[in-house]
């Protein structure tokens, strides 16, 4: 499993020969912009919820590549009525897709478009795929319902958002980690603008003060799982 980061909440993941992208705002993303999204390959577009921030580049890049777009109903249904391909899921539900299980599991947020119309409820993923499984957490405060994940799942990696202000801070996110019994976190949603900055240096001490492992990727880079 291959996983980069494309800025803020983007991800593109590998999953043997299927690419899925993950929240793509890419060309509203001043910091991203040595990325180009008419080069980017997907089979799949994940969808945390409706903010323009997550879902920026989703049309676009759907209508070129012809990608299936996966999210909670109301999203899946917005984009369906503009001629795309989606699969809507719901809290709780999961989906044996091609490139491994799909589950859509609960985070505290909000959801709306940019037009202020209604997103549904947001949520967050984890992927169980070519062995390895991964918690792709969305925006989200710091939740109890975390705990859930271990009872069911064993967590190679947790992509958690770190910026604070919108979502968790590092202080959380640590909590967060302890929840979801995942020592090996991918920090995202952070630096984009001045709400959500961090002190790369200092967030990367406190989780190793901890016992715990803290990467954060460059825009463009990739790690592999």
């Amino acid at each position: 499993m291959k996983i980069t980061f494309y800025g803020h909440a983007s991800l593109g993941i590998q999953i043997k020969d299927i690419y899925i992208l993950v929240d793509p705002f890419i060309t509203g993303n001043e910091k991203a912009s040595g990325i180009d999204i008419n080069t980017l390959k997907a089979d799949y577009i994940l969808v945390t919820h409706a903010h323009q921030d997550h879902i920026l580049d989703v049309e676009v890049i759907a209508k070129r590549t012809g990608a299936v777009i996966v999210s909670n109903y109301e999203i899946v249904t917005y984009f369906q009525n503009k001629d795309l391909e989606g699969h809507p899921m719901n809290h709780g539900g999961s989906w044996d897709f091609e490139f491994g299980n799909l589950k859509y599991v609960n985070a505290i947020h909000t959801s709306s478009f940019p037009d202020g119309s209604y997103g549904g409820q947001p949520g967050g993923f984890i992927i169980e795929g070519e062995h390895k499984t991964i918690y792709i957490a969305g925006d989200t405060a710091l939740t109890m319902d975390m705990k859930l994940i271990p009872m069911q799942t064993e967590l190679d990696l947790a992509i958690l958002p770190i910026g604070d202000n919108f979502t968790m801070g590092i202080d959380d996110a640590i909590l967060a980690s302890d929840f979801i019994a995942c020592d090996k976190i991918l920090g995202y949603h952070f630096d984009t603008f001045g709400y959500i900055e961090i002190n790369h240096d200092e967030a990367k001490r406190k989780f190793f003060d901890k016992g715990k492992d803290l990467m954060l990727l460059e825009i463009g880079e990739s790690m592999e799982l």
